[in-house]
């Protein structure tokens, strides 16, 4: 809480010292994320003009031409006539097809209506009043992790919800989105069960592992003993930066944050008997749209479940998610609206939806200037020839499985900082380093956990990530000060020893030959 005599309405600067407080310093003077993003693409049509003069190339590891041959790929000027045509005449459609912005529209409608109604600020109140503080933290970094089932819907939900939740037990609600974030996007890997990831990293194992053992099929449960096994060993670090380096560190919410928490988040827990009925209908609510989802798994042709698809059954499942979120929040909403009478019509739904939209105008802009730097940086090639010439290296290496493995971790890392896609980077990498390693004696399976560690690691501190400016949106929403330097400052630390923590697994999964899931072991014999 802000102190009384404070006349100062904005946000104090946070606590943080030495190399954070000059990252964040830094940060915070660089131009608005808007403008920086629009920096960043006069930088690399420069680049790609030198690029492309250059000869700037590389084979690609699985396009072959009519020959048999490598596809050369040839880095291309963003000056071009085509790119030149394609940026003016796709304008629309590059910004339209910038994917995270249906997830974040379509589930920020149900929720803003969630919210609005006042469910979320009773509920998340009644549930945290006599809930231990000091077990939160690792509540939302386990949630977080396991609700990288439900893929990118994760990000939209369970984020901010983190900051209410612990706005409402009295603590930082930036520490909130700091755990969950870390949870959601650091540990992206990291489950107790495998889930679409799985099925779409081992669908691209298979394949590069069957250019040595043409007869090797993928196991969705590869990686299963590995990914539950990194759930336990992040919880606890997650748990201890966010107690102990971070939320110290973060100063205290100014008046902005004050009416934000006090329009969120109930001041006790005591709840009267409209809210309660309230809750009730809620849940009621709640429970008929995920029986309404668990039939449409199981009513004849499942419409949810793929039988054809083998492993990857589950897919329209997953997929479906975030119409389901939307759904259920509009659904519990709205019960809940009509109990308290907070909602008392159609129209009040309408207008609460309107406003969760408004909400979101900032976040439109930035996602505008982030949509077309991504594609112009795939429109010149340069992403691509820097994955394979990078894979390049190491696979000329001659160098212990151990310290190979190592060298995957990190080259997938700094790669992650320019290239956001795990499936995209896997597609890339995968035919080199997969046969390369298996030469070596390294699973299948070893080299996609190893990947797989190197590719959550540093997805919180690059603003390539597409949910990078709505993290940052939700933190402003507490504190409208935080910027972009603010939020690679607090999770640098998270990134850190991600990293470590992930790589020293690696290390001890191969030395040890631990299996990494039912009948996938760490070794490959030729």
């Amino acid at each position: 809480m802000p102190n009384s005599n404070d006349t100062n309405p904005s946000v104090k600067t946070s606590e943080m010292t030495g190399m954070l407080a000059w990252i964040e310093r830094t940060g915070n003077k660089l131009p608005d994320p808007v403008f920086i993003f629009f920096s960043l693409i006069l930088i690399l049509i420069g680049i790609s003009v030198i690029a492309a003069l250059s000869g700037f190339s590389a084979l690609h590891p699985t396009q072959l031409d009519a020959s048999g041959n490598p596809v050369l790929i040839e880095a291309a000027s963003l000056l071009s006539a085509d790119n030149l045509q394609r940026l003016l005449v796709q304008m629309p459609a590059t910004f339209a097809g910038f994917y995270p912005l249906g997830f974040v529209l379509l589930v920020m409608l149900g929720a803003g209506v969630a919210e609005r109604s006042g469910l979320f600020a009773t509920a998340m109140s009644a549930a945290v009043t006599k809930a231990p503080k000091i077990m939160l933290t690792p509540v939302v970094a386990l949630v977080a992790m396991v609700g990288n089932l439900a893929a990118d819907a994760a990000y939209v939900v369970l984020i901010p919800l983190a900051a209410i939740i612990f706005a409402a037990a009295g603590r930082h609600p930036i520490a909130g989105i700091a755990a969950a974030f870390a949870g959601v996007s650091g540990g992206f890997s990291a489950n107790l069960i495998p889930g679409q990831l799985d099925a779409l990293m081992f669908g691209i194992t298979q394949a590069a592992a069957q250019t040595i053992e043409p007869s090797w099929t993928a196991n969705i449960a590869g990686n299963w003993y590995f990914i539950a096994a990194m759930t336990f060993v992040f919880l606890p670090v997650i748990w201890y930066i966010t107690d102990k380096v971070i939320e110290p560190r973060l100063g205290p919410l100014g008046a902005d944050a004050t009416s934000t928490t006090a329009g969120l988040v109930k001041s006790n827990g005591e709840m009267s008997d409209v809210e309660r009925k309230g809750l009730i209908r809620a849940g009621w609510a709640c429970l008929v749209v995920v029986g309404i989802w668990f039939a449409l798994c199981v009513l004849p042709g499942t419409p949810l479940i793929n039988e054809e698809a083998g492993e990857a059954r589950m897919q329209p499942f997953y997929q479906s998610l975030v119409a389901g979120f939307f759904i259920l929040f509009l659904a519990a909403g709205w019960a809940y609206g009509g109990a308290t009478g907070s909602i008392k019509d159609h129209r009040d739904v309408v207008r609460m939806m309107s406003e969760a939209m408004a909400d979101l105008s900032y976040y439109l802009v930035l996602a505008f200037a982030a949509a077309h730097f991504v594609a112009m940086f795939n429109w010149s090639n340069l992403g691509l020839i820097f994955a394979v010439k990078g894979a390049g290296v190491i696979s000329g290496s001659e160098l212990p499985m151990s310290v190979l493995l190592v060298l995957v971790v990190l080259m997938t890392a700094l790669i992650n900082l320019f290239i956001g896609s795990a499936s995209a980077k896997w597609a890339l990498l995968a035919p080199v380093l997969v046969p390369m390693l298996m030469l070596l004696g390294v699973s299948p399976e070893m080299s996609t956990a190893a990947y797989r560690v190197g590719d959550g690691a540093t997805n919180i501190i690059t603003p390539l990530m597409p949910y990078f400016p709505l993290i940052l949106m939700f933190a402003q929403r507490w504190q409208k000060e935080f910027g972009l330097g603010s939020l690679a400052a607090m999770m640098i630390p998270y990134s850190i020893w991600l990293l470590i923590s992930g790589t020293i697994m690696v290390i001890i999964w191969i030395i040890l030959g631990l299996p990494l899931g039912p009948g996938a072991g760490s070794s490959y014999i030729l």
